[in-house]
Parts: structure tokens; C-alpha cells; sequence
């Protein structure tokens, strides 16, 4: 054939490649700062969640690091390897805003479902995902308190007692694992302890609510969760 398809391409995608072709020209050595998101995002006319999706892929990839409140530092000079493996994961994951509208649409339900049917021993196995969360989350543990928290929402869905339910849920709760989103959790959402801590006690006013067979209230801070993962996304 003498042509190939077209295909659509995600903005965050094409925003990693001219980083990451910044970094190859040389123009941000191994040590330097990269500009700010707001600086990347003006000057390559994209939104900076899309920015934040790029960063989120090249710190993944190790090409980066985010440094609390200093800013994005270059680690090493990406091979072309490296450009392509990290455009790859962008556009073979989905979107951290797709992610985010999904579980915000579809958990909320799911909660008020269990909040009504919940048993002592999905109860007591939530209770225990909330102490390791807060366990893991004093420790300043991210990936141990990840995968707790993985654990609360994958029970949670198991809760609903509703095969329909579960299954539909399950490849949602999977794109926890995608290494994007992950990276966009742990430094925009899960930065430090106290965002962690804070996180934790939101979801335990999600159990308490459950716990309570406030189907309302467990509705509307399972709503509450996605709403400030979402403003921070686009703030």
C-alpha cells in the first residue's frame, strides 16, 4: 500500500514528543529546570491538563522528575526509544480526564447501591483497606497506599452484590495500574502526607455513610472525591 491510515492523536502525546525533542536538541541539559506548565502550555497553544498528562508519561518514562514546589527536572537525555515508548503509553492508555469522568459518573451509584445492602463482612473488609490506606498514607508510602486504595474501590464494587455491576466496573478500576494516571496521581493529586491524609478521611466518611445506610451521603462524597480530583486536574 502506498499510504498509511490517519489516525486521530492525543494533544498530551504530541505535547511529550516536543519535550522530549526539546531535551534531545539539547536545549534542557540533564539537571535543568524545564519552564513552568503554564509556560509549556503557552507556548504550544495546548490546555496544561494536557501538559500535565505529557509530564505525568515523561516522569513515568524517568525522563523527569517533579520537584514539590521547585517544579520538572530533566533526568537523562531520552533516547529515540525513549520518545517513542513514552508517545506509546500516552496514546494506548486512557485519558487521565476520561479516567476521572468515567469513575465520577459510575461510583457514586455504586456507593448509594452498597450503603443499602452492605453486609458486616464487606463492611469490616473496607475498614480494613481504610487502615492501610491511613497506615501507608503516615508513612508517605504511595505505592502501598495506591494499591489499598485500589483495594477500597475494587471491594466497594464487589459490595454492589451485582455481577452487572462488578463487570462493568472492573476495567474502570484496572486503569488504576496505567502508569499516566498513576504518575498524575502521585504528584498532582497525592503530592505529599497531608494530601494523603485527607484523601484517606474521605473515604472513610464514605464507609461511615455506608456504614450508616446513608445511601445520600455516600452518593454525594464518592461524588465529592471526583470533583477535587478534577478541579486539581484542571486547576
Amino acid at each position: 500500500m502506498a499510504f498509511k491510515k490517519v489516525r486521530p492523536r492525543k494533544v498530551s502525546a504530541i505535547a511529550a514528543e516536543q519535550i522530549v525533542e526539546a531535551i534531545q536538541r539539547g536545549d534542557y541539559p540533564v539537571s535543568s529546570k524545564l519552564p513552568s506548565e503554564f509556560e509549556l502550555a503557552e507556548q504550544m497553544g495546548v490546555s496544561r491538563p494536557s501538559i500535565r498528562e505529557a509530564l505525568s508519561a515523561l516522569q513515568a518514562m524517568s525522563i523527569i522528575e517533579s520537584r514539590p514546589g521547585s517544579g520538572n527536572y530533566v533526568l537523562k537525555k531520552p533516547s529515540m526509544s525513549d520518545e517513542t515508548d513514552a508517545v506509546h503509553m500516552i496514546e494506548s492508555e486512557a485519558g487521565c480526564l476520561e479516567v476521572m469522568e468515567a469513575r465520577g459518573v459510575l461510583e457514586p451509584p455504586v456507593a448509594a447501591l452498597v450503603a443499602r445492602k452492605a453486609t458486616s463482612d464487606v463492611l469490616e473488609q473496607l475498614q480494613g483497606y481504610i487502615r492501610q490506606m491511613r497506615e501507608h498514607a503516615a508513612q508517605d508510602d504511595f505505592d502501598a497506599y495506591f494499591e489499598a486504595d485500589k483495594g477500597f474501590h475494587v471491594a466497594l464494587a464487589d459490595a454492589a452484590s451485582n455481577a452487572l455491576v462488578t463487570s462493568a466496573l472492573a476495567p474502570l478500576l484496572e486503569t488504576m495500574d496505567q502508569r499516566v494516571y498513576r504518575e498524575f496521581t502521585r504528584h498532582y493529586y497525592l503530592k505529599n502526607v497531608d494530601d494523603l491524609q485527607q484523601v484517606v478521611d474521605l473515604h472513610h466518611e464514605i464507609l461511615e455513610a455506608i456504614e450508616s445506610n446513608d445511601d445520600a451521603t455516600a452518593f454525594a462524597k464518592t461524588v465529592e472525591h471526583w470533583d477535587r480530583m478534577r478541579e486539581i486536574w484542571e486547576a
